[in-house]
Formats: structure tokens, sequence, C-alpha cells
């Protein structure tokens, strides 16, 4: 059985390089027609189930790629809460002394001020992608970035941790499993040029 990760597109808040995940902000134009495109190349396939996080730009990529098609809404597959750090850049807060205690600790433990830490991302993200693959058919979900990158260090640990497994927008992993456990990783690249 396999299941498909894939990050939304482009939004505004990648562009500018903010810290967003709660903020509901939706994607570009731009990257709407990008995957319009793609999928009428056929690049992104059809699966018998799928679910976005129910976050606007998750919701809009999905339409863009599927259109009207069916789907489910797994809101613990929604990207993390920077709390106080929410839609501000590195430069506004770069001098902040909670966002330097926050940066320079362990991020996957440390909580930001008002959000969540990377680790209670991971873990409520990790418990709804196993009731996905404990339905046990193949599916597709569009999430986040952070998500992503935080369920698939969970289930192929490495040094780099989440950093290892974000993709860009419109991209992601197919992640295969055997009787629940992952064995197999394969990156989806449709949404690149």
């Amino acid at each position: 059985m396999k299941i498909t990760l894939i990050r939304h597109g482009e939004t505004e808040g990648n562009v500018k390089r903010l810290y967003y995940g709660a903020s509901d902000l939706p994607i570009l134009p731009e990257s709407e027609q990008k995957l319009r495109d793609a999928a009428a190349k056929g690049a992104y396939p059809s699966f018998p189930r799928y679910y976005t996080s129910g976050m606007l730009r998750a919701e809009q990529t999905f339409r863009a790629i599927y259109g009207d098609t069916p789907h489910g809404v797994l809101r613990d597959m929604r990207e993390i809460d920077f709390g106080r750090f929410e839609m501000r850049p590195y430069e506004e807060l770069k001098n902040d002394p909670e966002y330097i205690e926050w940066i320079t600790g362990d991020f996957e433990k440390n909580v930001c001020p008002g959000g969540e830490s990377g680790e209670i991302v991971t873990e409520r993200a990790y418990r709804a992608l196993m009731g996905v693959v404990n339905e046990g058919e193949d599916a597709l979900i569009i999430t986040h970035g952070g998500v992503i990158g935080g369920v698939l260090s969970k289930l192929f640990p490495c040094e780099e941790g989440r950093y290892r497994f974000t993709p860009e927008p419109g991209c992601g992993y197919t992640v295969e499993f055997e009787e629940g456990k992952p064995v197999g990783l394969i990156e989806f690249n449709a949404g690149r040029e």
C-alpha cells in the first residue's frame, strides 16, 4: 500500500519567507495555474482515496489538481502554529529574546510562545497518517512542508531530521507500507518544472 504526501502550492508566506503555519493563506494565482497545467499533463496520478489538511492552501491545491473530486479532511495534518512568531519574517524577529531562545534550542521540543513545537505537530500528524494507513488502501494527502518533513523523519529517522524531507510546493513523497510499516520512500516531483 502507498500513501502520497504532497505539499500545497506556493503562498505569499513562502515568497516572503514568513513563519506561517496556522495562518490560513491562499496559494498564489501563478502557483495555482502551474498546478493546473501539471495536472492537465497527467503529472498527478489518481488514487482510491484523497485527503487534505482542510486549510485553504491545501484545499486550493487539491482543487487545482483534482477538481471537484470528493475527499476527506484530516485536520491533524495542518501545519505548525508559530504562535507569537506567526506571519513574521526572520529579519523582524532576529533580535527578539524569545525568538532567539526558541530558534537556538531544540526546534522539535521547544514550543513557540503561544504556539506549538515540532514534536507536537509531528505526533498529531503521525496519528492522522497512521489512521489512513490502517484503512489499507492507497491514498493521497495534500498537506504542508513541515508536516511532511516531520512525519517522514519519524518514519525514516536520519541526522538531518525533518529538513531532509521538506518538499518544494506541489511536490512530495510516496511512502510504501507493508503490514503498517514503512518499507520504501520515493520522491514525487510532479510540481517541479
